[in-house]
């Protein structure tokens, strides 16, 4: 009998994997269908808004154990740098959008074609499942281009060595790293504020926030700000300064970077030399600062003030420059707040600029299946499989053909709606110390200590520093 068990056990392995055909697996699929685990580390949302995509690629690919951990936002990269540099990291993990240049060298770009087991059911009568090697194509260059708004394609293509001989280099545009979602700066309001101020509709250009911001700044007899107009105009306590600062320059003309990668938002474009006789982030510098400049009329924020995020949810600011993920937050801790979202202001009479922020999926140079790796990413981010995310977490898409069926939605549809005509820029390898340098030059130009045309200067020349190559590896 125990004989008997064992034969049958055997025989029964023997036919999940294909070899109670008459023609068996290849050993190429006897090596790809093996039990194996992909271990994927996320940031920001947790695993139930993944799962039903996760359980979508563990009934095609059964054989494959996802271990997924999601850490909080102020861990992650040090866990990640740190599990990388001892051969411990994952598989496939998440880089915001400014950490592509950084992690480069550690990223493995997308082939053309990977090849992987998959679980296929054979015959008629006596119906079989068996593993099949496939050659399945991810994403190209072109098609990335295509399906996904245009800030997209500028981090997530590089052009990158895919020689195999040491001394003859072949570069090549390559995919390295795919999004689900593309964030943008909204502006938030609170209608109870524009209510008593008498102001009917939030501003739509620039010129018409200043002049709200006039409207509802209050001060006491101590001339102290009790109510500002909007949280704008320093650096330190201004949430995502160095994104209000870079989304202002950039609507007022500035090219932030060359092609390379190295900052030139200090200089005039050539394409405005024969208009102006100064840099357009100067005049950017200027507009933002004065709000934090007692000396101007639109005079509303100063260093006293909390985080521009607390003083909007304590119902001491009329406005708050964020993006949606501040949305569940700015519910849970105001509740009763008579929330606003609309379109972050534009320049009258210049193009519509808006600023990107946002996270992709890559694939580590040390994964231990990088096609299985590359095919889960394709996988996560299809236009099939993408929405069941995005309706999830309430996220703006990256791919142009889901962002229609978004705008008329209440949470995300203000958002949705500029993520085709929003931007980003290239800030080195180390992204960190250019915010920080960005904060800097804003609170220098407050307090005095800085010049606005060398705060420029020297702002850039810091984070030229951070840029050590072109942007390929």
């Amino acid at each position: 009998m125990k004989r008997f068990n064992k034969i049958f056990a055997v025989f029964l392995t023997l036919v999940l994997v294909g070899q109670g055909c008459t023609k068996g697996p290849t050993p190429e699929a006897q090596q790809l269908s093996k039990p194996t685990t992909l271990n994927v580390w996320s940031v920001v949302d947790d695993i139930d808004v993944y799962q039903p995509i996760l359980n979508d690629f563990r009934a095609a690919f059964p054989n494959v154990e996802i271990r997924f951990r999601r850490f909080r936002l102020e861990e992650y990269e040090n866990e990640i740098l740190n599990a990388l540099s001892e051969d411990k990291g994952p598989d496939v993990f998440l880089i915001h959008n400014t950490w592509v240049g950084k992690y480069l060298p550690k990223i493995q770009p997308a082939p053309p074609s990977v090849r992987v087991a998959q679980q296929v059911v054979t015959g008629t009568v006596r119906k079989q499942v068996v593993y099949e090697v496939v050659e399945a194509k991810t994403i190209s260059p072109r098609q990335y281009r295509q399906d996904f708004v245009d800030t997209v394609a500028k981090d997530g293509i590089r052009r990158v060595n895919v020689s195999t001989v040491a001394d003859q280099p072949k570069f090549e545009d390559r995919v390295v790293a795919i999004p689900m979602s593309v964030d943008t700066l909204a502006l938030y309001y609170n209608k109870d504020l524009l209510n008593t101020a008498g102001i009917a509709t939030p501003p739509e250009g620039w010129d018409q926030f200043q002049a709200q911001v006039r409207r509802l700044v209050r001060q006491n007899a101590l001339g102290e700000i009790v109510q500002a107009g909007a949280g704008f105009g320093t650096g330190s306590n201004v949430e995502r300064s160095p994104d209000i600062m870079a989304l202002l320059m950039m609507q007022n003309g500035t090219v932030m970077a060359d092609d390379n990668g190295y900052p030139t938002f200090e200089r005039i474009p050539p394409d405005l030399a024969s208009e102006r006789d100064t840099p357009p982030a100067f005049e950017a510098l200027g507009f933002y600062t004065d709000f934090a400049n007692p000396s101007k009329d639109v005079y509303s924020w100063n260093f006293s003030m909390p985080n521009s995020l607390d003083a909007f949810i304590q119902g001491s600011s009329a406005f708050f420059l964020g993006y949606s993920y501040h949305l569940p937050v700015i519910r849970a801790r105001a509740p009763k707040i008579n929330l606003g979202i609309t379109k972050v202001p534009q320049i009258t009479g210049n193009p519509e600029v808006n600023f990107a922020n946002y996270w992709m999926w890559t694939v580590s140079k040390k994964a231990k299946n990088s096609d299985l790796a590359w095919h889960f990413v394709n996988f996560l981010t299809n236009a099939t499989e993408a929405p069941k995310y995005l309706e999830a977490a309430k996220r703006p898409a990256a791919r142009r053909a889901l962002l229609t069926s978004q705008l008329e939605d209440e949470d995300i549809g203000v958002f949705s709606s500029q993520v085709l005509t929003a931007k980003s820029w290239y800030r080195g390898v180390d992204p960190k110390t250019a915010e920080l340098a960005i904060i800097d030059m804003i609170d220098g130009v407050v307090q005095g200590t800085l010049d606005p045309r060398n705060a420029l200067r020297l702002t850039s020349e810091k984070i030229a520093q951070t840029i050590q190559a072109p942007r390929t590896q």
